[in-house]
């Protein structure tokens, strides 16, 4: 039991000290800036960058790294019947940073907030929806080196749109 302790001590230990070397080292590089202007902390935007690499030309669009997080959704059809279901070729690990982020963006994002809700007849589907719109969002910002702008990621609906003029 004694050893356990020491094993589980040593763990404890090297974890905390990788926390501190992500919270050192991510800041300074190139694109964290932006990746950190989403709803998102150090650790999960160090995550999400380790996953997706820091080549921007790694994908050739949008819907390429959708796909690779298994974010976007997967339709199969067959004569009569067509089905749209989850991604099971992915990459798991983004795909679960991914739903760490929606968490996230749901508590910290009014925008994120409001769409999760739009969508929430089914809670899996909505949430990889809002994953789906966030990982486009991230792709298109670091193209354009811009930071995230709700605004822009979540614009009022029409309606809310129409009622608030009126």
């Amino acid at each position: 039991m004694l050893a356990l302790l020491v094993q589980l001590e040593a763990a404890c230990t090297a974890a905390n000290n990788l926390v501190e070397a992500v919270e050192e080292a991510f800041p300074q590089h190139p694109d964290a800036e932006i990746i950190l202007s989403f709803p998102v902390g150090t650790q999960l935007g160090a995550r999400v960058l380790a996953e997706i690499g820091d080549d921007r030309q790694r994908f050739a669009d949008a819907r390429g790294l959708k796909a690779y997080a298994g974010a976007s959704p997967s339709t199969r059809a067959s004569g009569k019947k067509s089905s749209i279901t989850r991604r099971w070729v992915k990459n798991d690990r983004l795909n679960h940073a991914g739903y760490l982020w929606v968490f996230s963006a749901i508590t910290a994002s009014p925008g994120a907030k409001a769409h999760y809700r739009r969508r929430r007849d089914n809670h899996a589907a909505a949430q990889r929806n809002l994953f789906n719109r966030m990982i486009g969002q991230l792709y298109h910002r670091l193209q354009q080196d811009q930071r995230y702008d709700e605004s822009l990621a979540f614009p009022a609906p029409p309606d809310e749109v129409g009622a608030a003029a009126a």
